[in-house]
């Protein structure tokens, strides 16, 4: 393992391009990260019945989610035990089992080899099936609805690996009684950049967005709010980084979340909001319920949520490749034409094909692009904004920029990034405790 203490610099607030292009240090990273951080999955609602199954991904591992037939929820390790072929390639569906295509070996959807071809003619029945079931994640956990694993069973808790980042989720997934749902499956597309890049501008980088989409909010698709440019300081929206590695853009002029784009879909979405502040304040409280807002956030390493509304994932594929896997998220019991309007505001944002989409695209190439250039990958980025005016605030759980941009949340991203490519194992990993109730 390469010691890798010298790529991110916190104090300088500098970022050694290699990190984003060379292979050598993904393949660490591979097992370093993604080998040990719990990992959005799926949600429930993708299998809501016994033997339900949704293929996914930890990383670059292909997995398997699936309910059994006694309501158990698993994830497993798309591949057969005899010779490593996919056992399902259906992206979801409904089985009491999995068959290899090219043996034939069979597992049940609680990972047991339950079927080999030959077992007595040629195996003389001396092949211990009970050893050779499906590999499984060491742990799983579903935190309202949302399905999270890790490979490492010395990892924390899910509750102690999310820490405060849950007191911002839950005005997303935990707004309402009967809790959320997701509809229309995954949308899925890939870019040519690293996904470190999707997952720094989501943790919150407000800085770029009265740039890279202005051509949106000139032509009146995208609002920009109040505090969306570097010159609107202590607006109410900040950067807040909450500890282990996530981060927030979020703010205390709520209430709750709210849609970005101006379509016909977006009154009606903010119009439902506004009808369920009362439960929403009922279920979390006064200060989330008529005060803390969300823009935008992203819990190490990969798993992004925004109001759109969706929840993501950024899969890498290579240092150069990122696979984005972007679902809509709603309340199961919204009206369905407030679901109607929310699917379609997140496809006109957030889909391949999105206003905002587009803008942020072509920025993550482009920084992918010049890292592994002859002279670019020499130059090291500069993430150097509000360094040494970090602070507290009244009630905003994390450490919070005074202003309302600021690099705080991307240098925190990154230090836990290097944290982790060099730790021996999670005992060398600091963890941020809850402060939140």
């Amino acid at each position: 393992m390469r010691n890798l203490s010298q790529l991110v610099d916190v104090k300088r607030g500098t970022l050694d391009r290699r990190i984003f292009v060379d292979d050598d240090i993904h393949q660490q990273e591979l097992e370093q990260v993604f080998g040990r951080c719990w990992l959005f999955v799926g949600h429930e609602s993708q299998i809501s019945k016994p033997n339900d199954f949704i293929s996914a991904y930890m990383g670059e591992d292909p997995i398997l989610v699936a309910r059994d037939s006694k309501n158990k929820i698993h994830a497993f390790l798309n591949m057969c035990r005899h010779r490593g072929n996919r056992i399902c390639r259906a992206d979801y569906g409904n089985a009491p089992s999995f068959m290899c295509t090219y043996h034939g070996w069979t597992f049940a959807t609680d990972g047991k080899l339950v079927g080999v071809p030959g077992y007595k003619e040629a195996y003389f029945e001396e092949l211990d099936r009970s050893q050779w079931g499906l590999i499984e994640a060491a742990q799983i956990y579903s935190y309202k609805g949302l399905i999270y694993a890790t490979w490492d069973k010395s990892a924390p808790s899910l509750a102690a690996y999310m820490g405060d980042a849950a007191w911002w989720l839950d005005l997303l997934v935990d707004r309402r009684d009967g809790g959320t749902e997701i509809i229309g499956g995954a949308d899925r597309w890939s870019l040519n950049c690293n996904w470190k890049l999707g997952a720094d501008n989501f943790a919150g980088d407000g800085y770029h967005f009265p740039i890279t989409h202005g051509s949106s909010i000139n032509v009146g698709a995208v609002r920009q709010n109040q505090g969306d440019t570097a010159s609107q300081a202590n607006t109410g929206r900040h950067p807040v980084s909450v500890g282990n590695g996530h981060n927030v853009l979020g703010g205390y002029d709520g209430p709750g979340v709210n849609p970005s784009i101006r379509s016909r879909s977006s009154s009606v979405i903010t119009d439902y909001y506004a009808q369920t502040i009362p439960e929403l304040e009922a279920r979390l409280g006064a200060v989330r319920g008529k005060q803390a807002a969300i823009n935008v956030a992203n819990m190490f390493p990969n798993f992004t949520w925004h109001p759109a509304p969706l929840v993501r994932c950024w899969q890498p594929r290579g240092p150069g490749k990122t696979e984005i896997w972007s679902y809509c998220i709603v309340d199961k019991n919204a009206p369905p034409e407030v679901k109607a309007a929310m699917r379609r505001n997140h496809t006109l944002t957030f889909s391949a094909s999105g206003i905002v989409e587009q803008d942020d695209m072509n920025n993550f190439i482009q920084v992918t692009s010049t890292s592994r250039s002859p002279r670019g990958k020499n130059v090291p980025i500069n993430q150097v904004m509000g360094i040494g005016h970090e602070t507290k605030h009244e009630f905003l759980p994390g450490t919070i920029s005074p202003a309302n941009v600021s690099e705080t949340n991307q240098r925190a991203f990154y230090a836990r990034w290097q944290e982790m490519m060099n730790a021996s194992s999670w005992s060398d990993i600091h963890i941020d405790p809850k402060t939140t109730i």
